[in-house]
């Protein structure tokens, strides 16, 4: 078996499983909200922070092991692209790890107190606007290191 086609697939996979959870919990996330119903944003918060941890972890977990052992094994570990890439991914698991995640858990712990016909916290709401906005950069920052990845730019 080839093992840079191993690598490549388990990069890929994570990739997936990595882009389109981020992609795909800030839609649902979004949506729920909309509603204003508390017991269905209180079910998407919990859905979020429990996909995070399955498909976001995963996929980092998966696209690391596959794209650094392909670097290693093709030498490529010191390409300015790849270090670019590296570069990027890590500032937006940066984010997530210190901004999105707190700001995740504290919500799934104030939505657990969601009642119907009961409105939303002011503080819940403040937590989802700063969850938007530093969502967005990271989800935006791997849409470009996808970019980095595919094209290879030499600079």
């Amino acid at each position: 078996m080839n093992l840079y086609l191993l690598f490549k697939s388990i990069h890929l996979l994570g990739a997936v499983l990595f882009l389109g959870n981020i992609i795909i919990t800030g839609w649902w996330k979004t949506m729920a909200d909309r509603t204003g119903d508390p017991l269905i944003i209180a079910f998407a918060q919990r859905q979020v922070t429990l996909t995070d941890f399955i498909f976001t972890a995963g996929g980092v977990l998966l696209v690391l092991v596959g794209g650094v052992s392909m670097a290693m094994l093709t030498g490529l570990h010191q390409a300015l692209w790849v270090l670019l890439g590296l570069g990027l991914f890590t500032v937006s698991g940066v984010i997530w790890a210190v901004v999105l995640i707190p700001v995740q858990i504290k919500q799934a712990r104030m939505a657990k107190l969601f009642q119907r016909d009961t409105p939303i916290p002011e503080a819940y709401l403040a937590l989802n606007r700063r969850w938007i906005l530093w969502g967005l950069l990271a989800t935006i920052i791997p849409l470009a290191n996808l970019y980095v990845m595919v094209f290879k730019p030499s600079f």
